[in-house]
C-alpha cells in the first residue's frame, strides 16, 4: 500500500510560487484544507491541496476572483455529482467569454484607428496644414474627427 505524500506549507508554497501566507489565506477562506498531525505539529497538506491550488490558479487566469472561487467550492461541497458546479462555471465561463469577445472588438477598432492615424501622419508633409486646405484632398477626410465639409 502506497503512503500518501504530506506537504509542509513551504514545500506547497514553493511549487506554486506563492507565500505560506497566501495558503493560509486560501485556507482561512475554506479554499484549502490543511492536516493537524498531532499537538505543536506544523500544518501539513495532501495531494489534495496541490490538486486544488491548482485549480484555483486556473480559475484565477480565467478571471474569476477569489469568491467566485470560494462559491464553487461551496457548490462543490453540496453537490458530489458535479453538476451544479459544472452547470455555475458553464455559466461563468460564457460570461467570461463574452465579456473578452466585447473587449477585443475594442481592441481592434483601437488598432485599427492608430493604424490609420499612423499611416495618414506619415502621408502628410505640414503636420500643421491638417485640419486646412489638405483637408479636400485626403484619403482619410471621412474618417477624421478634424475634417469640415466647407460651406457653400
Amino acid at each position: 500500500m502506497k503512503q500518501q505524500k504530506f506537504y509542509k506549507i513551504g514545500e506547497l508554497a514553493n511549487m506554486f510560487g506563492i507565500t505560506p501566507r497566501t495558503i493560509r489565506y486560501y485556507e482561512e477562506l475554506g479554499l484549502l484544507e490543511s492536516i493537524h498531525r498531532a499537538e505543536g505539529d506544523h500544518r501539513k497538506y495532501t495531494h489534495r491541496a496541490v490538486i486544488r491550488l491548482k485549480r484555483i490558479f486556473q480559475l484565477k487566469d480565467y478571471g474569476l476572483a477569489l469568491s467566485e472561487i470560494q462559491e464553487l467550492f461551496e457548490t462543490s461541497r453540496k453537490d458530489s455529482t458535479g453538476t451544479s458546479v459544472k452547470s455555475q462555471l458553464i455559466a461563468i465561463y460564457k460570461n467570461k467569454l463574452a465579456e473578452a469577445i466585447e473587449k477585443k472588438a475594442k481592441i481592434e477598432s483601437y488598432i485599427n484607428d492608430l493604424s490609420w492615424h499612423i499611416e495618414q501622419l506619415e502621408q502628410v508633409d505640414n503636420f500643421y496644414a491638417c485640419p486646412g486646405p489638405a483637408c479636400k484632398t485626403c484619403q482619410w477626410a471621412q474618417r477624421c474627427d478634424f475634417f469640415e465639409e466647407e460651406e457653400a
